[in-house]
């Protein structure tokens, strides 16, 4: 399967949209299909072997619209928005000005009609698109906005045309009614509303560009000892770039020389910046501030962490949520439902009585004041925004389902080691039973542990390298899940490992069962090493806790959810770090695979749940819960195992995540909220339904500009999402 991101052009409203995914669903090997009416392009995945790119943008040109290879700007239409209203004033002057008061025009009938007619018809060829495209909806038998612009509009012109034309050959008279005005106006003021509706959602789109533009175009790569600048597409793995203080880290790379502060807010989030020393990770696109680096590259092209995160909120723009997919159900059966209470309005008032051309003016506002544009653009809009939001504060969100989700959730749960805690484990404390001698042990225990990748391995490695100690050869390794190590030194089998291994190795543990106890009341983890049914010694492994792993419980708490600590280590462990945090629900002593598992049970009733995890281990439970959350740690962050990812490795993050969902779904229920309550009240209006009591008609020309207006006010009430702060969004969760 491929998947291609497609821009299109010439869409005008969401059910241009909702047309062409429809198109595109029905052809031959296309598996999945997802237009975004806001960012004017398509999301397709499809076999190769059943269908090609060139016959998917076929598809989308056959429907009427244009597969565009670059973005158009919103200045593009500018100029022909300028020109019309050069034409339009005039042509109002001439229409309206008797009506008006105005200092009249000394003009026979015949001059005023002619002046009139010519003016409508230029500014009907300037925007014939409209027409061509509404055209094309009508005969797929998918009308659109345009079709709706296209009927109202080509009804009030062609109308006001064959009463001209009959005034002119059958002999004059007084001036007929005519509607060249109207559809001018409808015309221009539509496409006003596009031009003001394209700058902003330009404006919506601005976090994804900033995205785009954040890498580096060339780097200094060493070559036999000499610098050379070279395009950032020549670069490949294994090349030495130098960085120098104030240049921008072109790759992903590790330090191989020299030391240095690096400002990685701009991938992270994080405002400090973090140093940089031989061995340490850096990431492209983010700004080396004093000392020079040499760094070796690791990962360039769509591999670097730069072209994930772009990815990643792309893919998240042209998802849609739940909330999206029924809009797309109301937008596909608007635009026919329109057209028909439009006939049905210009019937009744003609069974009425009332003239043929009050029965169009009726017609015509009715299909101009409708308006699935705003319907289409209220929840992609907010959306853009939210997840811009959160991709300039470190926080990942991979999809409008989990943006939507997360404000539902009721529970949280938490992965203990590298989650809560910061994943620096360190052995604290080493003891020798019997004859044995501390760095016996800890040579007995390193030698199995540096066939591991357990964080407690490298922890153990790390203390005997620390004590001088010399590893021996190993021989029949074996990780035993959940328990520990195993493995032959000298012909003999050792065990290191907790309670459980050395259950299954038969060692018996109550003479030590007093100091086990004390230590894990400490929080220490305890790693036994034992042989032939005896224990050697023990050693005690701590972690730090994360500084703001207390207040982000706290917070999480007095929002209404229950937190929850998950882990593999043992019960005594887990309630002393529980208790330090102030988490009351333990689950402890669960292996990876059963973690999944505990995850369902959380969820029996219906509950939402949330897990946080380092997104490696903790793949199975972040799959089963409603919305699994990896923690980020530099290049190497878990990108495919959570739905959102925390770049900064801050449990603080899950708060914000959170609130930021809330705020955003708070958005999109307003947009919605107006655009209902705007079709709901106009539609009604525009079919005359207050004419009998009061007298009042809503002109053709007024609803082009209100329909235009709904559109515009919906994506402005999605550009105020700029102004969101974190602390201002508790309220809305």
């Amino acid at each position: 399967m491929k998947t291609e991101n497609i821009k299109i052009g010439k869409m005008h409203c969401a059910s241009c949209a909702v047309n062409i995914e429809g198109e595109l669903k029905k052809a031959e090997g296309v598996k999945t299909a997802r237009v975004n009416y806001a960012s004017e392009k398509a999301r397709i995945e499809f076999d190769e072997t059943k269908t090609s790119l060139g016959e998917i943008k076929n598809i989308i040109s056959k429907t009427g619209y244009e597969v565009v290879e670059s973005q158009e700007r919103p200045d593009a239409n500018k100029k022909k928005v300028i020109i019309s209203f050069g034409l339009v004033i005039p042509l109002f002057y001439l229409a309206m000005g008797p009506m008006m008061g105005w200092p009249e025009l000394r003009l026979s009938i015949g001059w005023l009609i002619l002046g009139q007619m010519i003016l409508s018809s230029a500014i009907v060829v300037l925007w014939i698109e409209i027409w061509k495209l509404g055209l094309k909806g009508l005969l797929n038998k998918r009308p659109n906005m345009d079709s709706l612009v296209l009927v109202g509009t080509a009804a009030a012109y062609f109308y006001s045309l064959v009463v001209a034309i009959w005034w002119f050959f059958g002999g004059g008279g007084e001036m007929p009614a005519l509607y060249f005005e109207s559809a001018a106006f409808i015309m221009v003021f539509i496409n006003l509303g596009k031009y003001l509706e394209a700058v902003s959602k330009g404006k919506t789109s601005e976090a994804i560009e900033k995205l785009l533009k954040m890498g580096a175009k060339e780097a200094i790569v060493l070559v036999g000892g000499k610098e050379k600048i070279v395009a950032i597409e020549e670069i490949k793995v294994g090349d030495r770039v130098i960085i120098k203080p104030g240049g921008k880290i072109p790759i992903d790379g590790v330090v191989v020389e020299g030391k240095s502060s690096v400002d990685e807010s701009m991938i992270s989030g994080e405002s400090m910046p973090v140093f940089k020393k031989k061995g340490d990770r850096v990431i492209g696109a983010t700004m080396n501030m004093r000392g020079r680096l040499l760094v070796k590259v690791e990962k360039v092209g769509e591999e670097t962490m730069l072209a994930q995160i772009i990815k990643i909120v792309e893919e998240a723009v042209s998802s849609k949520a739940p909330i999206q997919l029924l809009v797309d159900k109301v937008s596909f059966y608007f635009v026919p439902t329109v057209m028909a209470i439009a006939v049905l309005a210009f019937g009744i008032w003609l069974l009425v009585g009332a003239s043929f051309s009050f029965a169009l003016s009726i017609m015509v506002a009715v299909l101009i004041v409708a308006c699935p544009c705003a319907l289409g653009l209220a929840t992609p809009t907010a959306v853009m925004m939210g997840i811009g939001l959160g991709a300039k504060r470190g926080i990942l969100i991979k999809s409008n389902k989990a943006l939507e989700m997360a404000k539902k959730v009721k529970v949280v749960v938490f992965d203990k080691t590298g989650t809560l805690t910061k994943g620096k484990i360190k052995i604290s404390e080493v003891k020798a039973w019997g004859e044995n001698e501390i760095k016996r042990v800890l040579a007995l225990g390193a030698s199995l542990e540096k066939n591991s990748e357990h964080s407690l391995a490298e922890a153990v490695v790390k203390r005997a390298k620390e004590e001088g100690v010399e590893t021996k050869k190993v021989s029949n390794f074996e990780a035993v899940e959940g328990m520990g190590v195993k493995g032959e030194i000298e012909g003999k089998k050792y065990y290191l490992g907790n309670r459980r291994l050395m259950r299954q190795a038969k060692i018996e543990l109550k003479e030590i069962e007093k100091e086990i106890e004390t230590w894990e009341r400490e929080g220490k983890t305890v790693m036994i090493l034992g042989t032939e049914r005896e224990v050697l010694g023990m050693m005690g492994a701590e972690d730090e806790i994360k500084t703001e792993a207390g207040e982000t419980v706290e917070r999480l708490e007095k929002m209404g959810m229950e937190v929850v600590m998950m882990t593999g280590d043992n019960e005594r462990v887990a309630r002393a770090v529980g208790k330090i945090l102030g988490i009351k629900k333990i689950v402890a002593e669960v292996l990876p695979k059963d973690k999944a598992r505990e995850i369902k049970k959380l969820q029996e009733g219906g509950r939402k749940v949330a897990m946080v995890g380092d997104g490696i281990n903790d793949a199975p439970a972040l799959a089963q819960s409603d919305l699994g959350i990896a923690m980020g740690s530099g290049t190497e962050v878990a990108i495919e195992a959570g739905e959102v990812v925390l770049l900064k490795n801050d449990t603080g993050g899950v708060v914000e995540a959170i609130n930021l969902s809330g705020y955003t779904l708070k958005k999109i229920k307003q947009n919605l909220f107006w655009a209902f309550f705007y079709n709901i009240l106009g539609i009604p209006i525009a079919a005359g339904v207050l004419y009998p009591l009061t007298g009042w008609l809503l002109n053709p020309a007024i609803a082009a500009g209100a329909m235009a207006f709904s559109s515009v006010s919906v994506v402005g009430n999605a550009l105020l999402m700029k102004r969101y702060k974190e602390k201002t969004a508790k309220s809305v969760v």
